[in-house]
């Protein structure tokens, strides 16, 4: 692990954060569709393609019979067809958490958020709680009632894609990148869609500092209401891990008991987040590969896994097979950040935490 006491330290850990979370995002991207790529028929898929266990982003489509088509921007995401990062919300955000820390300081409003949405963000690059929020802003409506008029989608995974700029910026204080994370979320989410951001905020921010995963998943369960669904789940992994119950039965009693809430919702994305990053161990091959072979929305979850993973052992440590395609570049539909480097955005990232009050 980097240490994260000198400036060199920190770079590496941010920027760990910045690949991990875009080589996450495109290793899930060609199966994010949870209710048709399943966790079988991922690992059926691999299985075809020769590719378990998994250790590089997708192979190209195998060939076989009785598989799903995949996502139509497939091409631009499997190995051995990746020149840079294709656009994809689960980064557009994190760029634009960038864009409103650097504009407007760690004391922003709720209302700021909305603000710059309305200017940076394709209102078609927006999707199901978001997509509500800035029709609501766009019509008139301040928060809170942007997150709850017409908005059926207020518990789902959202708002936790949006904090890993949170955790970046304030390394070792989760409950400070909780807070941020919060005033974000409450934008489009209430009740366990703003404590997953809650939580991922909190996470990432913990694994600048903490022993290992096991301490991150604790400081960042500190931050969220005990009692809350997305509290007792995660518990719940933690402990059928502890009981060391295999990684699949693990995911098939957690898929049981959360069975009904969609494969957008919080609560079990955030099931198979834990079970990556626990079973993973620090790994970050093992993390991210497990985090999308469980399956429900495959790009949030392999995103946020890489970044805590990318965080936890630093740039320098992420096997070349990860960032080399990345080829320091992002696509992205924030205004004015198209083709940015990946590198600018950590080392803008690292001057934010820096300046940090």
């Amino acid at each position: 692990m980097t240490p994260v006491e000198t400036r060199p330290g920190l770079a590496d850990r941010v920027l760990g954060g910045w690949l991990g979370r875009i080589a996450g995002n495109m290793l899930g991207k060609p199966v994010e569709q949870g209710e048709v790529w399943t966790r079988e028929r991922i690992d059926h898929y691999l299985r075809q393609a020769g590719a378990l266990p998994l250790d590089d982003y997708l192979p190209e489509p195998p060939g076989g019979d009785g598989l799903p088509p995949l996502r139509p921007e497939w091409r631009q995401c499997v190995r051995g067809r990746i020149h840079g990062s294709c656009r994809d919300d689960d980064v557009d955000y994190a760029i634009l958490g960038l864009d409103l820390l650097e504009t407007h300081g760690f004391r922003f409003t709720t209302e700021q958020v909305g603000d710059l949405w309305l200017l940076r963000l394709p209102y078609r690059q927006t999707f199901t709680a978001e997509r509500a929020a800035y029709r609501n802003l766009a019509n008139g409506l301040r928060p809170p009632l942007t997150a709850t008029y017409d908005n059926p989608y207020q518990d789902w995974i959202g708002a936790l894609i949006r904090a890993d700029i949170y955790g970046w910026t304030c390394p070792g204080d989760p409950r400070r990148a909780a807070a941020l994370a919060r005033r974000d979320a409450v934008l489009s989410h209430t009740g366990n869609g703003v404590y997953g951001a809650m939580f991922a905020a909190a996470l990432i921010s913990a694994a600048f500092t903490a022993p290992g995963v096991r301490g991150a998943l604790d400081e960042a369960l500190a931050v969220i209401p005990a009692g809350s669904r997305l509290a007792r789940t995660v518990r719940r992994v933690v402990s059928l891990h502890d009981s060391r119950m295999t990684w699949e039965d693990t995911l098939t009693t957690l898929a049981e008991e959360t069975a009904g809430l969609g494969w957008i919702h919080t609560v079990p994305n955030a099931a198979v987040l834990t079970a990556g990053l626990l079973y993973g161990d620090g790994d970050f091959t093992r993390t991210v590969a497990l985090t999308v072979r469980g399956g429900l929305d495959t790009d949030s979850n392999g995103a946020t896994a890489g970044s805590v993973a990318g965080v936890l052992t630093g740039a320098a440590a992420i096997p070349p097979q990860w960032t080399e395609p990345l080829e320091d570049t992002v696509r992205s539909a924030v205004f004015g950040f198209d083709g940015v480097r990946i590198s600018e955005l950590a080392e803008r990232t690292l001057r934010l935490a820096e300046s940090a009050p």
